[in-house]
């Protein structure tokens, strides 16, 4: 690829990159991914992820770093579970960041510091007026704010008061700390904004040793300049933060100068990204927990068997711009569906079984073994021997008492073949009081084991199976999206109001073949003419209970066979 080639397929923050390194403004690049650890990561944090470390990555040959900063300065919402889920996934996700963990909660002094010094210059002072009040105070995008009578109160005093406050004198909301710049401005976040407030709560990392805590539009730029960040790299919701990220910047004695540019979020159809909403499917019991395989938490994906080589790749081909869009999940799918072709070995599994049971066999303990193929998108994967018996089991839909004429597969005297084994044809099947098929008889014709069908013998369409003598018998639970909205955000009555009822079916007496016995959790296959499924990682148990989740069908539905 030509240099010229190249610079065109850089996007706009890549751009700004390169032509810093160029100019000399920065010898090296610094980026950060900053999660507050109030929840598990989504999919919409794994392309932040792999944007930051991806940049870093990118840039080696100056020595270019990402920081894995927590934002842990709401002791009221964040909790130690969430900042090792957090770990676990960015590292699942493919990335490291070597000894370059940060936590806000570091640089509370730093950040005390600063709001003194903001104070002393008199660009902060101690509000006694309530959260409401000053709310209401603020006025609107056409009506200036009104100034909050205690925004002229002495430096003194408002040092004072605020050292009281760390003090742990004045319980909850009784007094917060705002900085001192515009009520008129025409951004509404410039209007003498909250930068700490007192909350009476343990913190996960310091314990005890605070009682306030700094907002988060003062604390974030302090970080980044704290730890010389070069280029701070946030969504597009935080571009009417920057006047006040740079503002903090300008005004507070920090050590270098980082630079915020924004880009668009993700957002993908038929799901929900806020943290409060996927929360609240939590706490409401709606789905199994944060790693529920419907969610789209990183966690969750995991579980389904989703791989993080095709998380990534679908991250890349999203890119980055400056323009909000929904991403269809199709797309996600697409790309777990094609690393999975290549990678996943194929395995014969039977979701909704009906036994064949095959006259002509030469005996009821007669088993032959026939060789099938791992996968055939991969002549590396090998090839593997698989039992075939007297008695199979076969899908259900595979057979039709009374079938059209395009359907080719089991009917009555009709033929299929069996997948790297003997073609066989139907003479006969059984039923229950209730009209059902129960049983089907075939006879197998002998020497067809990867030939022609004989003269005579139609034969179109091949069938899996599984031998009955050595089937695993699993539980299988089959996915389907979580809403049946493809926005859920916009729904008239909420978001809960779309929630898919079939989203989750469980099938406890799925037939597999015999090597899936002993797989352990996590491992991934396509099941022939079905779909990708995985081991649960939560109730599989190597050897005892086998649980597969559904990971993606074969095709663009999820209803497909």
């Amino acid at each position: 690829m030509s240099a010229s080639e190249k610079k065109e397929k850089l996007d706009f923050i890549r751009e700004i990159i390169a032509k810093d390194l160029k100019s000399g403004k920065h010898d090296t690049v610094v980026t950060r991914f900053p999660p507050e650890p109030n929840g598990y990561l989504h999919i919409g944090h794994a392309k932040a992820i792999c944007f930051n470390f991806g940049i870093a990555q990118e840039n080696q040959d100056v020595n270019a770093r990402c920081h894995l900063r927590f934002d842990d300065t709401n002791p009221a919402k964040e909790e130690a579970e969430y900042v090792d889920s957090i770990k676990k996934d960015v590292s699942w996700l493919g990335f490291d960041w070597g000894e370059n963990l940060y936590f806000a909660s570091d640089y509370f002094d730093f950040f005390y510091d600063c709001a003194v010094h903001l104070i002393k210059e008199g660009k902060a002072y101690v509000d006694e007026q309530s959260l409401e009040e000053i709310r209401e105070t603020r006025g609107n995008v056409t009506t200036p704010g009104t100034h909050s009578p205690f925004r002229d109160r002495p430096v003194e005093e408002s040092l004072d008061l605020f050292a009281r406050m760390k003090a742990g004198e004045f319980e909850n909301g009784k007094m917060v700390l705002r900085a001192k710049i515009d009520m008129s401005s025409s951004n509404m976040n410039m209007r003498d904004p909250v930068m700490y407030r007192i909350v009476n709560t343990p913190h996960h990392n310091t314990g005890d040793s605070w009682c306030i805590y700094p907002m988060y539009d003062f604390a974030h730029p302090l970080e980044d300049a704290k730890e010389h960040i070069t280029h701070s790299l946030c969504t597009l919701e935080f571009e009417n933060h920057r006047p006040l990220y740079e503002w903090a910047i300008e005004n507070c004695p920090v050590p270098s100068q980082p630079r915020q540019i924004e880009f668009s979020r993700l957002n993908l159809s038929y799901t929900v990204m806020s943290k409060r909403k996927l929360l609240q499917l939590v706490e409401e019991g709606r789905v199994s927990g944060w790693n529920d395989p419907r969610l789209p938490t990183l966690s969750g994906m995991r579980r389904r068997g989703y791989q993080p080589a095709a998380i990534r790749s679908f991250c890349h081909r999203v890119g980055i711009t400056k323009v909000n869009s929904v991403t269809d999940m199709s797309i996600l799918e697409a790309e777990i569906r094609n690393e999975l072709n290549q990678n996943a070995e194929r395995r014969m599994g039977v979701l909704d079984p009906l036994k064949v049971v095959i006259t002509n066999w030469p005996s009821d303990d007669h088993s032959e073994k026939v060789t099938v193929p791992n996968n055939p998108a991969n002549d590396a994967a090998g090839t593997r021997e698989v039992s075939l018996g007297k008695e199979i089991w076969i899908e259900r839909d595979d057979f039709m008492e009374d079938p059209p004429k395009k359907f080719f597969r089991l009917g009555p005297d009709r033929s299929v073949r069996l997948r790297g084994g003997y073609i066989i044809t139907c003479t006969g099947f059984e039923k229950n009081d209730a009209g059902e098929v129960t049983e089907i008889h075939c006879e197998f014709i002998p020497d067809t084991i990867g030939k022609d069908a004989p003269e005579g013998i139609r034969c179109r369409a091949a069938i899996h199976w599984v031998d009955a003598a050595t089937a695993v018998t699993a539980e299988v639970r089959l996915y389907d999206r979580l809403f049946s909205e493809e926005n859920p955000d916009a729904a008239e009555d909420g978001f809960l109001s779309c929630l898919n009822t079939d989203s989750l079916s469980v099938i406890t007496n799925a037939k597999l073949e015999a090597s899936l016995a002993d797989v352990p959790a996590e491992a991934v296959f396509q099941f022939e003419r079905v779909g990708y499924f995985c081991t649960d990682n939560v109730d599989h148990v190597t050897g005892e209970k086998i649980v597969f989740n559904r990971t993606v069908a074969l095709k663009d539905s999820w209803r497909s066979k």
